[in-house]
């Protein structure tokens, strides 16, 4: 097999499963801010994830990053450790996780953009066509699902988009530099300081009085969604381009209903699927091969 496409092929996978990991997130938000306090959840998983990255780090004894790298590890934690997390929790706490997942879905072309603008990246004619549909698509079901106004859940939702498609861009370059687990791992280190504060005073009173399902959702997006799922997204995202990669995120809803209707036991209507169902197909056009001249990505 030649490299490239075999390079592609590993992209595509770890794409793919960072993608899977991530399709929970939603859903283990809306189990644990049920006994949890949104901001406890959204910014206490970095302090659990940042536990693991220091023994990560430590044992490894992984190089330390230099002052402009940690700059950028900064930017990066800006978006993916407190950004996302702390709008999408607040978020749950009024609206179904089966309608956060469809908005979510908006995340690739915020990537692509930042991804455009960080990198450089020059993706195809088809790529544009097909997230910009895709991304319509969702935005009609949100208006539609508001009876006619976006919710303020919704603007949450929205802000947190635009926090990780930045965090991702950022975090990708980052990774050709220092490393895919390292990137998030670092960063992660980075938020301790400012994040410990809120989440002692957001902590529960009494955490033997939180239900087992709450403490489970909230050990998923602190272990999973937080630290294992960027080893594999961050490096699919640096060997195949932010943008491509990136968009493999359109398919995340899928995955998110599904865990939403087997797991929370929500209704999934109609209009949610039909959605779902056009944001796969454009997955499906914007997987065009790119023309030979195309830049991936650009190392700084």
């Amino acid at each position: 097999m030649p490299k490239h496409r075999q390079s592609n092929r590993q992209s595509l996978a770890l794409g793919l499963l960072g993608v899977f990991c991530f399709s929970q997130t939603l859903t283990a938000t809306r189990m644990a801010v049920v006994d949890l306090d949104p901001a406890f959840v959204g910014l206490g998983r970095a302090i659990i994830a940042a536990s693991l990255a220091a023994i990560a780090l430590w044992a490894t004894k992984a190089a330390i990053p230099t002052k402009r790298q940690w700059l950028r590890l900064g930017a990066t934690a800006l978006g993916v450790v407190i950004g996302f997390p702390l709008l999408s929790s607040l978020a749950m706490k009024s609206i179904p996780a089966a309608h956060g997942a469809v908005i979510i879905g908006l995340i690739p072309l915020s990537t692509a953009l930042f991804g455009a603008w960080l990198a450089k990246e020059r993706p195809s004619l088809f790529f544009w066509l097909s997230t910009i549909v895709g991304s319509a698509a969702i935005v009609a079901f949100s208006f539609m699902a508001g009876a006619g106004a976006l919710q303020a859940a919704d603007f949450l939702l929205l802000g947190s988009v635009i926090a990780v498609g930045f965090g991702y861009a950022e975090g990708a370059r980052l990774s050709k530099e220092i490393g895919a687990w390292q990137t998030i791992s670092w960063a992660l280190l980075l938020s301790v300081p400012v994040l410990l504060p809120p989440v002692v005073m957001s902590a529960p009173a009494d955490i033997f009085a939180v239900r087992w399902t709450s403490l489970l959702g909230f050990a998923y997006v602190s272990v999973v969604s937080m630290y294992l799922a960027f080893f594999a997204w961050y490096k699919g995202l640096s060997m195949g381009g932010i943008a491509r990669v990136g968009q493999l995120q359109l398919l995340q809803p899928f995955l998110t209903l599904a865990g939403a209707a087997i797991i929370l036991g929500e209704s999934i209507q109609a209009s949610q699927i039909i959605t779902a169902i056009i944001v796969l197909c454009c997955v499906a056009v914007g997987r065009k091969p790119l023309p030979a001249n195309t830049v991936v990505i650009q190392k700084h």
